[in-house]
């Protein structure tokens, strides 16, 4: 798969309508999912590299529901909403590293909208006090009695062993 596909308007790029293809299914996978919608100005005489990507205060947040592209027109509705939206587009980029979706409207010439998904952000846990115990089915068991946490963990003959050299490296003499 390529990490960036390019569809735009009246291209006489062979793979264009192949890469149509690849952006709408991408596009209406985005159903029931969250996305960050976010616009920006391109600069005069700079581009996509001098543009602040940080968050705004007019980037949203939102459901997409019911995505589709028809044409050269991007539709989809925001939850608990009855209008059907929609942008005219000129271009579109997909990045397929970051899963993001540039899109060039006909009519703002001016404007990139940026759709995403947001950053899986993963919860930290710290034990402070931690005890733990190697159980049956070789599950481990990490507790804190001060926090009332307790974590379970199922691992494999691989895990056991990978577990073993990470402790062997930071001590040795174990």
């Amino acid at each position: 798969m390529e990490l960036k596909i390019v569809w735009e308007l009246e291209s006489n790029n062979p793979t264009n309508t192949d890469n149509l293809h690849h952006i709408s299914q991408w596009w209406a996978n985005l159903h029931g999912k969250e996305i960050t919608w976010v616009e920006r100005i391109i600069p005069l005489g700079g581009g996509m590299s001098e543009i602040h990507w940080h968050p705004q205060r007019f980037d949203e947040n939102f459901i997409m529901v019911n995505p589709e592209i028809r044409g050269d027109t991007l539709y989809w509705y925001k939850p608990d909403s009855p209008v059907e939206r929609n942008t005219i587009v000129q271009k579109l980029e997909l990045d397929n590293l970051q899963q993001q979706l540039y899109i060039y409207p006909q009519l703002e010439s001016e404007i990139v909208i940026r759709i995403a998904i947001p950053e899986i952000k993963y919860q930290t846990l710290e034990l402070k006090n931690v005890e733990f115990a190697l159980g049956e089915d070789n599950i481990m068991l990490l507790w804190d009695v001060e926090q009332e946490l307790e974590i379970k963990i199922a691992l494999t003959a691989e895990n056991i062993l990978k577990l073993q050299e990470l402790l062997a490296d930071k001590h040795p003499k174990i």
